[in-house]
């Protein structure tokens, strides 16, 4: 006999909270996990369908809860080698190699980063993320390198994307740009929405219009005709790095989508067959999502990205 649908009911002890928080204290599930109950119309108090997560309880009420059995996780554990900076029962920091897609999407059923995960992990991830991204809090891109945080309960998955949320977390990227940005350090403070020309690229538009992006970044060395640069994120969109900094002219070398490599510098990339963005996710930091510890965690330059700053005179 197949799984059955959980069927969970209460009474509301204390009024005035949010439906939200007030279910998931009372029922041990997380507050992600209520709203999206909602959202599919599986929530009653006192016999009606409840649509406003937000919404204000009254003392009292009976609420239902009708939890569906839990599916199969569209993607397939995979044993692919994975670079485990840290791990605990709530979460596990991920080295990605550049080239490892984050989950399965069109044109990448498999061969991804949460295939890898779900092996390592025996599918033991945060369920939030629903059956194609299970554990993933956050991206980094396919061919950016560097560290990731995936939750393994939803606990810590509820607590990471909060502090997601408020800017909390801290996250620095090396990049290596065509040139040398002047200033070599500064703030870029520009809306970034999907482009209405091509919807497969990221484009600044006026504030309002997208979303709130903000990148702090300083030159670490200048170099021939390029330049390391480190960019310290207050949000995270889609490309931020990538779009912002070519946005003052100075594009990361590699980038095929958004760069614009000088000619003198074509020969170095080819010569070392590098055809990524140089963008490497060198440091995360964050407040450990269940006891609250605070982590760390750094992660060296990758090896085609060092050969890249030797060609450059680093």
């Amino acid at each position: 006999m197949g799984a059955q649908t959980q069927i969970l009911t209460g009474t509301i002890a204390d009024g005035g909270q949010r439906l939200d928080k007030a279910l998931a204290d009372a029922s041990a599930l997380s507050r992600e996990r209520v709203k999206a109950l909602i959202g599919v119309g599986a929530v009653m108090l006192d016999g009606r369908p409840v649509a406003q997560a937000s919404a204000k309880v009254a003392a009292g009420s009976v609420w239902t809860i009708a939890v569906p059995a839990a599916t199969a996780a569209e993607a397939q554990a995979q044993d692919i080698p994975l670079v485990i900076a840290y791990e605990d029962d709530a979460l596990i920091v991920v080295d990605k190699p550049a080239g490892l897609v984050v989950h399965p999407a069109a044109g990448n059923p498999d061969g991804t980063l949460v295939n890898a995960l779900l092996h390592h992990c025996r599918g033991q991830l945060s369920g939030i993320g629903g059956v194609a991204r299970p554990g993933i809090v956050h991206r980094i891109d396919k061919d950016t390198s560097g560290l990731l945080v995936v939750a393994k309960t939803d606990a810590a998955h509820e607590g990471l994307a909060r502090q997601f949320a408020d800017h909390s977390i801290m996250r620095a990227y090396r990049a290596i740009t065509a040139g040398v940005p002047m200033p070599p350090a500064g703030t870029i403070r520009a809306s970034i929405a999907r482009s209405s020309h091509d919807r497969k690229k990221m484009a600044l538009v006026e504030e309002g219009r997208g979303k709130h992006a903000v990148t702090h970044y300083r030159t670490l060395k200048a170099l021939d005709g390029a330049a390391l640069v480190e960019c310290r994120l207050e949000t995270g969109r889609t490309h931020q790095v990538r779009v912002h900094l070519a946005s003052i002219g100075h594009s990361l070398l590699g980038d095929p989508v958004y760069g614009r490599c000088p000619s003198r510098l074509r020969p170095i990339l080819a010569r070392l067959d590098f055809r990524r963005q140089a963008l490497h996710a060198a440091e995360l930091g964050f407040a450990h999502p269940i006891d609250g510890r605070a982590l760390h965690f750094t992660s060296a330059t990758p090896v085609d990205m060092e050969q890249l700053l030797v060609e450059l005179g680093f």
